[in-house]
């Protein structure tokens, strides 16, 4: 039986780059189905891809195109969220994030793919050997190695681009997860997920991709964004280290109550 796959791509406001993406797809990993999670995008997005599906299946292609419509604009984490339950509940296999700006190069999923049977999570990282990023200004590559240096130091999760976008799951650990509890709106869900993944002992592995600065539309990055960020990750890494350390107290008033 083959693996079914699912590409989830959340959008808003992203008519221009969605039918690059899914051409892009298409060309690259044409088994692969796609869910384009849409927040009621001004621009008409969800109802361009609804066009799209439509021509596909009109024209015999083999893969399936779906469209997750939702309210309004809800945050990123959350449109993920509707993703990875819309796919478990149709049994996927494998369940990929992706950005629909052309960031995330559908060439290099395949690579991605290509290490799900050794491993429950799969990052596409711009930070380990092999890995680069294309016309990105220096201060943005600063605040990017910056913070995944500042969150595996606080969170200690042996990773090195715990803040990226392009990844791939295997639907048994999502699964695993508890994902009604997942609050994180914004970009540091990439780091709670990471960091779920770490603390149930999934297998996590990390491959080189070419990141570049989005084609077309306007970035959605917004100082918010970083700054949520940031005080999330500084309250789970203080968190971690309290539980790190009431563990410890309890290990040793438990050794001097038997003497060992």
């Amino acid at each position: 039986m083959s693996t079914r796959v699912l590409v989830v791509v959340p959008t808003y406001d992203e008519r221009e780059s969605i039918p690059v993406a899914l051409g892009r797809l298409l060309e690259h990993v044409p088994h692969a189905d796609v869910l384009v999670v849409d927040d009621a995008s001004p621009d008409g997005t969800g109802a361009l891809v609804e066009q799209i599906a439509s021509d596909e299946k009109a024209a015999g292609v083999g893969r399936t195109v779906s469209v997750l419509h939702r309210t309004g604009k809800l945050g990123l984490g959350t449109a993920y969220v509707a993703g990875f339950g819309w796919a478990l509940e149709r049994e996927y296999d494998v369940v990929v994030e992706m950005d629909a700006d052309g960031s995330h190069r559908a060439q290099d999923l395949p690579r991605l793919l290509a290490r799900v049977p050794d491993a429950d999570l799969v990052l596409g990282s711009r930070w380990v050997p092999g890995g680069e990023v294309v016309n990105w200004p220096k201060n943005r590559e600063w605040l990017s190695r910056g913070a995944n240096t500042y969150t595996r130091l606080m969170l200690g999760i042996p990773v090195h681009d715990a803040t990226g976008g392009f990844r791939a799951y295997r639907a048994d650990l999502l699964r695993q997860m508890t994902l009604g509890d997942v609050a994180s709106r914004g970009y540091c869900f990439q780091v709670d997920m990471a960091w779920r993944a770490v603390r149930a002992g999934a297998r996590v592995v990390e491959v080189p991709i070419t990141f570049v600065e989005r084609e077309l539309g306007a970035s959605k990055m917004s100082r918010d964004i970083v700054v949520e960020a940031l005080v999330k990750v500084t309250q789970w890494g203080i968190a971690e280290r309290s539980r790190r350390v009431a563990g410890a107290f309890r290990k040793g008033r438990a050794r001097e109550r038997t003497g060992v």
